[in-house]
């Protein structure tokens, strides 16, 4: 089953208003492409009902708020402690989806770059141990968020939390640094084909990451921060 084409993060602008919304852009593959670690009814709805909710919020949230606002996301993001908890709720969900979908991928064994295991053999010993510590990061996040490896400004790889829709871009995040993986572990995300066993759904879903683009994202964190 092919994925609607909606249009994320684009922006448009109605005749006689000034105020401009984001949209949805597609995703990067049909529903069913990441089968069976994610099933197609799953995507189906997460993308087409949760993701597109969200969207739908935020542009409803910055329609109400009298503050300027950017267009940009990451922007958006990093002064996010002068909106109201509507525009950060939404313009967490909006972000944190967007990013997911774009570090899944239906390629078989796509790997890490050699730069980036290297780092990742320095920081969590080897490669099965980082695995092994995200997959408990994410199972044992208490209620609804995402695990993320981000890079911090002094150039470290990590291994977060977040509750709800936060993020590590957010101005007033605990943990701030740019992200380079992310999984959702909102039950939405994983409940019907898992039920209640989120490690087994964080296990599967290893075997879909496009280690290119992380690899990709991280080669840009750390040019970044030199």
């Amino acid at each position: 089953m092919k994925a609607k084409i909606l249009t994320i993060l684009t922006i448009v602008y109605f005749i006689g208003t000034s105020f401009a919304q984001y949209t949805l852009e597609p995703l990067p593959y049909a529903y069913d492409a990441l089968e069976p670690f994610i099933d197609a009814k799953t995507m189906e709805v997460h993308y087409s009902k949760h993701h597109a909710n969200y969207l739908n919020n935020l542009n409803t949230a910055l329609k109400d708020t009298k503050l300027e606002y950017s267009t940009d996301i990451y922007e958006l993001l990093n002064n996010i402690s002068k909106y109201s908890s509507a525009v950060k709720n939404n313009a967490g969900g909006v972000f944190n989806h967007t990013f997911f979908w774009n570090v899944l991928t239906p390629k078989k064994d796509t790997k890490p770059s050699a730069k980036l295991l290297a780092d990742i053999e320095k920081t969590f010993v080897n490669f099965s141990e980082f695995k092994t510590q995200f997959i408990k990061s994410g199972a044992t996040l208490f209620g609804s968020g995402w695990v993320w490896v981000i890079v911090t400004k002094e150039n470290e790889l990590k291994i977060v939390t977040t509750n709800n829709q936060d993020n590590t871009i957010m101005d007033n995040s605990a943990v701030k640094g740019t992200p380079i993986l992310c999984v959702d572990v909102w039950e939405h995300a994983y409940y019907l084909k898992y039920q209640n066993k989120r490690a087994e759904y964080l296990e599967n879903i290893w075997n879909v990451i496009d280690w290119e683009k992380v690899s990709n994202l991280y080669e840009k964190a750390i040019v970044k921060y030199n």
